[in-house]
């Protein structure tokens, strides 16, 4: 069993399309009436006819009778005259006129549908601001028992140091518990086996903890709070055994997480995403573990897009820091290192979490 997992549980648009005018093959005005005029034919080769020749190889053909009062009409040549395209033309803009003006304005489209958090969502989320802040007071109650930042006259004696490195190391172990506290209360949690909540539980720890203490950043001050009173800034962090190559990280990180605003339960969102990470070595099921992280990207999805719904873009910052995260523990891991071979030796709770292997 082990050591730290045993801590308590606390429309569609009318179709506008206008049929083009075509051409009659040919007008009514072109039909015969009554007879026609007289009509020349050209023959080359057929002799004159005995009515007499008007000229070479033409000959008149017999007069129609025509009706008292009716004019022959002209022949039609198939060609519209200027007057005829203008007029099809007028026609043709009257007829657009007149659809246009039938065709029924568009529908606006509807609003769009605001998102909202199902009864289980919400219910969920309540639980984990509660679980958090319940974890929060347990960690409270533990600081008087964290071995005081030194006071002596010589900041640099091996003694101080060394009281120093103890004071951050066993504030690393209260927000150890805190985190595993935590996690028992996350829903689906506790149905994994012991060996996937370990797994997760040991390489998510790190990135947990760079996420509460980005909730403690003071802009101002440029300092780390934790525990309600005790504040650090960098040349803290330097003076407890840290090195810059990892301190510094950690406060840009933190200045760029206190730059969101985040609220209490974004932030435990975030953190059951962070600990429900199917790719952490060692995990067997990772089907489950997938569903569980993806229950709660959902519920983070609702929550954010109701309460930053002119922010289209702080869903996908949120889930980038995540990202960052994966970069700053590896950082971390050459800080444990280092600390080894400074000859500082880490406690139990902490080598095992980190793989430490003295």
């Amino acid at each position: 069993m082990s050591l730290w997992l045993e801590a308590p549980v606390p429309d569609a648009s009318p179709d506008s399309a206008v049929e083009l005018w075509e051409p009659d093959v040919q007008d009514a005005s072109g039909q015969a009436l009554g007879g026609s005029n007289c009509i020349l034919r050209e023959e080359a080769s057929t002799p004159q006819s005995a009515g007499g020749s008007l000229g070479a190889g033409l000959e008149v053909a017999e007069p129609t009778v025509l009706l008292p009062g009716v004019d022959t009409p002209p022949e039609s040549t198939g060609v519209l005259s200027e007057e005829q395209i203008r007029l099809k033309k007028l026609k043709r803009q009257e007829e657009e006129q007149a659809q246009a003006t039938s065709v029924p304005p568009r529908l606006s489209s509807p609003p769009p549908v605001l998102p909202q958090l199902s009864p289980e969502q919400r219910g969920m989320i309540e639980k984990l601001v509660a679980a958090q802040q319940q974890c929060n007071r347990r960690s409270f109650s533990d600081r008087l028992r964290v071995t005081p930042w030194p006071m002596a006259p010589d900041p640099q004696s091996r003694e101080a140091r060394q009281q120093r490195f103890a004071h951050f190391t066993e504030l690393a172990i209260v927000s150890v518990q805190e985190i595993v506290d935590f996690a028992k209360q996350l829903p689906g949690f506790l149905q994994l086996s012991q060996e996937d909540q370990i797994a997760l539980l040991k390489t998510s720890a790190i990135e947990v903890m760079l996420l509460e203490t980005s909730r403690r950043y003071n802009p101002g001050s440029e300092s780390i709070t934790f525990l309600k009173d005790f504040s650090y800034n960098r040349e803290d962090f330097a003076k407890a055994g840290l090195q810059v190559e990892f301190i510094n990280p950690i406060f840009e990180f933190s200045r760029a997480m206190n730059e969101l605003q985040l609220n209490d339960a974004e932030f435990a969102l975030l953190i059951a995403i962070s600990i429900f990470s199917a790719d952490r070595p060692n995990v067997q099921d990772q089907l489950q573990v997938e569903r569980l992280q993806h229950t709660y990207v959902e519920a983070l999805h609702a929550y954010v897009s109701i309460h930053h719904p002119h922010d289209r873009l702080m869903f996908p910052r949120m889930l980038m820091k995540l990202v960052s995260l994966r970069t700053l523990s590896s950082v971390h891991s050459e800080q444990v290192f280092a600390l080894r071979l400074q000859d500082k030796k880490l406690p139990p709770l902490l080598s095992e979490i980190w793989d430490v292997h003295e």
